[in-house]
């Protein structure tokens, strides 16, 4: 049974799973054990009811209807009540465990699981979560400028970075090219008590082999030709303050041996120098890369991860969190005004449309560089368009919108129409003729291009992928006109 001290109100249980029979056995578990439940059936019933209720353990089902339950990881975990999660899986996968793991998970159970093993982990999973909270330091205000994010993935990132900036500990930070991990460990060394010392950037992808120990360590004049005065390198320069090492798994070998007694006894000697020196630094390093699978391959020291990676952040690319693309947009468009000493512009809707459509590859460095050209092509327009948005762009949103239109399955059709629109025209019917019935389809396929490319005749012609003349053709056998714009 739960310890009653635990809480004085109920905790409650959230079982996320689409099996009836295995969500009414947790429930019957959790009932006997004195504890109130809530089930979900999909994954956004399950968010949604964590955006509604407090909930104290989630037990999640890893394969659900509208989703994979590990990739809403980081959403459960962000949810207002932080709750512990339990994966409760019909397949025993070690990749998926270790991902489960890696995204915070508190245990991952196999089923069938016995009743006794099932409680004992809820059991323990609700001890810790209340301990959790009641040690749960006072909130941080973080100095969050220039970082944009209100999502649950966002916040979990926040917490972390709170956590990190309380500490001296080393960091590391992971997430794809583009989304913001410098920002972030700039950010860490903002609410740090080294804020006021150097944070000094070692950007290891572009540093030459044969150059970066020199980079790192400095060297004494003459240490090597070309050496004709003395450097202090760039550990020394962060004495005090921050050393972040920027796509760290581009670290040569030979450097990790090295760079990992420095970690240990903040003692280096320089090139071409016989007296050590020191360098009070905390480390914090950023990498698009899995150093994990690096070690298995025998490409990245593994006692060099484990320092690395006491306090581990994992950014998420920005199209899991499409909450934030519109702050994200108006941050970056009102500082562009400012940068040119414009009017701050509006923005039509239809422009959030495309950029929430679009899956931002390059992530949050692409939706910039996209938005710059936006606002150039914009010039004295006071209000940013969707047709201000590079080609490239618009295009491939509306390919991705009728390529998914094309394979909208049968019973998406039905929920959308009455049975009877659903009945295929045929000859015996004397509805329709095949050739009425494509000149139909023909005609409706062009107005929806038309509508989604905004006229645009490049556009239209790369998402349909027919030539000028012949669109041109077939536009006016149906007598559709481009609306000027």
């Amino acid at each position: 049974m739960v310890d009653k001290a635990m809480s004085t109100a109920t905790p409650t249980v959230l079982v996320i799973d689409d099996d009836p029979q295995v969500s009414q056995t947790l429930q019957r578990i959790v009932a006997r054990m004195g504890l109130a439940s809530l089930r979900a059936s999909s994954l956004a019933e399950g968010r949604k009811l964590l955006s509604e209720r407090d909930v104290e353990v989630v037990f999640l089902d890893v394969r659900l209807p509208d989703g994979n339950g590990l990739d809403a990881l980081p959403a459960i975990i962000g949810s207002p009540s932080s709750p512990e999660v339990i994966i409760l899986t019909g397949q025993g996968d070690p990749d998926g465990a270790e991902l489960a793991i890696e995204g915070g998970v508190w245990d991952y159970l196999v089923k069938p699981t016995s009743i006794k093993d099932t409680m004992l982990s809820l059991e323990r999973a609700l001890k810790y979560h209340q301990q959790k909270k009641s040690c749960r330091p006072a909130p941080v205000a973080l100095n969050l400028n220039g970082v944009v994010g209100s999502g649950s993935g966002m916040r979990a990132c926040f917490d972390l970075v709170a956590q990190a900036a309380r500490s001296d500990a080393g960091a590391l930070i992971t997430g794809e090219t583009g989304t913001g991990k410098e920002l972030l460990a700039r950010t860490i060394h903002a609410n740090s008590a080294r804020a006021n010392r150097a944070f000094v950037v070692v950007d290891c992808a572009s540093l030459t082999e044969n150059l970066v120990e020199s980079a790192l360590f400095g060297h004494k004049k003459g240490a090597f030709t070309g050496a004709d005065r003395d450097s202090i390198g760039l550990i020394r320069t962060a004495d005090g303050g921050t050393l972040f090492l920027d796509e760290v798994g581009e670290l040569p070998l030979t450097i990790q041996k090295a760079f990992l007694r420095v970690l240990q006894e903040k003692r280096f000697r320089p090139l071409g120098d016989v007296h050590e020196t020191t360098s009070d630094f905390r480390l914090l390093a950023a990498t698009n890369r899995n150093l994990a699978a690096m070690v298995e391959q025998g490409s990245f020291r593994s006692d060099l991860l484990f320092r690395l990676k006491t306090i581990y952040i994992t950014v998420p690319p920005l199209r899991e969190r499409s909450e934030d693309i519109k702050p994200l947009a108006m941050y970056h468009v009102n500082r562009l005004c400012d940068r040119y000493g414009v009017p701050n512009k509006g923005f039509d809707p239809e422009l959030f449309d495309y950029l929430r459509a679009y899956s931002w590859p390059g992530n949050v460095r692409e939706l910039f560089n996209v938005l710059e050209m936006a606002f150039v092509s914009s010039g004295e327009s006071k209000v940013l368009y969707a047709m201000h948005l590079p080609n490239e762009v618009r295009i491939a949103v509306t390919r991705a919108s009728l390529h998914k239109g094309t394979r909208m399955s049968q019973d998406d059709l039905a929920q959308k129409a009455p049975a009877a629109t659903l009945t295929p025209p045929t000859v015996e019917s004397g509805s329709m003729t095949l050739r009425e019935y494509k000149t139909s389809m023909e005609k409706d396929y062009l107005e929806k291009l038309s509508a989604t490319c905004g006229n645009d005749v490049e556009a239209m012609l790369s998402a349909s992928g027919l030539s000028k003349s012949h669109l041109y053709s077939l536009l006016k056998k149906h007598s559709i006109a481009l609306k000027a714009e």
